[in-house]
């Protein structure tokens, strides 16, 4: 009777010891796959446990420590009193039954199962075990305390630092590969990961970047007649437009259409007497290393929606609106009297025929590609850097996994070109962006 008290008593002491060392792998792994940021927003909504969470990541060694030295303790402690009962039971022979034994439970039960578990829902594990998980830290935070100093010791000869939490790298850069990474396993689709990409770069890109080259305005010449300015200002498919005299550089002035129509109505349709110069509002020039972020909060502040481009010698390069701001961010913006040109049109054969004016950010984001912007706003232009010479029609260069080919140039300028995927990725994406194009 009473060697079956020892034996249920042992199973008893075994169970528990698997059980809490179950307990001490898998909260340990939740604790630290778990989201900061969604922990974060389920403590500003109030959730209690969530805040314990939060505070105990804060204290990431100590926690580690603890749930080691709780894990060590309980397994240790289970496969030693095994050992001994065993070895009583059968002899010598007792050691290597409790040695296989105790190492398939403890592999099975209180290492492999509780860490699959907590590993495929890390947040909801995290929260359940949150207020044992801070009992046992307090518990063993003394000895974990006293163990993460020796560790800082041991380590400070080698020159390694622990407790910084330093990355390396930045917040959006950690944030922008998390967004790639959702967007990969699915969780996140191409226009939101596009959209919060165009967020994330608003510090990195400049007004050059986004602008409209001077070459592709629409602006009036103040000189010509009253009824010829209406007309103009009529057919055009935008609400502000620059006013020059003498020279297209020299802008006197950004005619707005409401005040015009304004005057004209005033004038009872008479268009000939309109002084349209005294009507134009004050130019506002911005630099084209102004920063996008700096430049939408500079639109924002003003109340105004249009700016001229001028580079350091003054002269002007282009113009910004607040709408070439908010599509980086949001991507292209049409509405009833926009003029579409695309310039990105997909081949059969799988290459795509592409204007050299088109931006490398609008071509990468229209076929889900990866080509560098570093170096060139338009897709010509990185053509001409890559290739160290203005190319002529017909020749071809492959590089960054695409092989282009300039079909069309007039005189300096390359006008269209031919870009075929070398890559099987870059060939997939060309393939999706075609069916997409053809359901539609």
């Amino acid at each position: 009777m009473e060697t079956h008290i020892d034996l249920w008593f042992a199973a008893s002491i075994v169970v528990i010891s698997l059980l809490l060392s179950a307990f001490f792998a898998g909260a340990e792994t939740a604790f630290t796959a778990a989201s900061r940021a969604r922990m974060h927003a389920l403590e500003q909504a109030g959730d209690p446990r969530a805040a314990i969470v939060n505070r105990i990541l804060a204290i990431r060694e100590r926690f580690i420590g603890a749930m080691l030295i709780g894990y060590n303790i309980v397994a240790i402690g289970a496969s030693a009193f095994t050992t001994s009962v065993l070895t009583a039971l059968f002899g010598k022979s007792g050691v290597i039954y409790a040695t296989v034994g105790m190492s398939v439970l403890v592999i099975v039960f209180a290492e492999v199962l509780p860490k699959t578990l907590a590993i495929s829902k890390p947040d909801k594990a995290a929260l359940l075990t949150a207020r044992p998980v801070a009992f046992a830290v307090a518990i063993m935070g003394p000895a974990a305390i006293a163990i993460e100093h020796l560790v800082r010791l041991m380590l400070k000869p080698f020159g390694i630092t622990i407790g910084e939490n330093q990355s390396f790298l930045s917040a959006a850069e950690e944030l922008r590969g998390q967004v790639a990474l959702m967007h990969r396993e699915g969780g996140v689709a191409k226009a939101e990961r596009d959209m919060l990409g165009g967020l994330l770069d608003l510090s990195n890109l400049t007004v050059s970047d986004v602008m409209v080259h001077r070459t592709k305005m629409r602006a009036i010449d103040a000189d010509q007649a009253s009824e010829d300015i209406v007309r103009a200002v009529l057919a055009s498919p935008y609400t502000r437009m620059p006013l020059w005299r003498g020279t297209p550089e020299n802008i006197v002035g950004v005619l707005h259409a409401k005040d015009l129509l304004r005057a004209l109505d005033a004038a009872g349709g008479d268009a000939s007497g309109l002084k349209v110069e005294a009507l134009a509002l004050e130019t506002w020039f911005v630099p084209g290393t102004t920063a996008l972020r700096a430049q939408l909060k500079a639109f924002l502040t003003k109340k105004t929606h249009f700016a001229l481009v001028v580079d350091e010698y003054g002269e002007v390069m282009g113009l910004v609106t607040l709408e070439d701001i908010l599509e980086e961010i949001v991507g292209e913006i049409a509405d009833e009297h926009d003029v579409t040109v695309s310039g990105v049109r997909p081949q059969g054969d799988g290459s795509v025929n592409v204007d050299g004016g088109v931006p490398i950010r609008d071509l990468n984001r229209a076929m889900d590609w990866k080509l560098p912007d570093d170096e060139a706003t338009t897709i010509a232009g990185l053509v001409i850097h890559e290739a160290r010479t203005i190319p002529d029609q017909g020749t071809a260069f492959n590089f960054h996994g695409f092989r282009f080919q300039v079909i069309r140039k007039a005189k300096n300028r390359i006008t269209t070109l031919r870009i075929t995927p070398l890559t099987p990725t870059g060939i997939q994406a060309t393939a999706q962006v075609e069916a997409q194009r053809g359901a539609v």
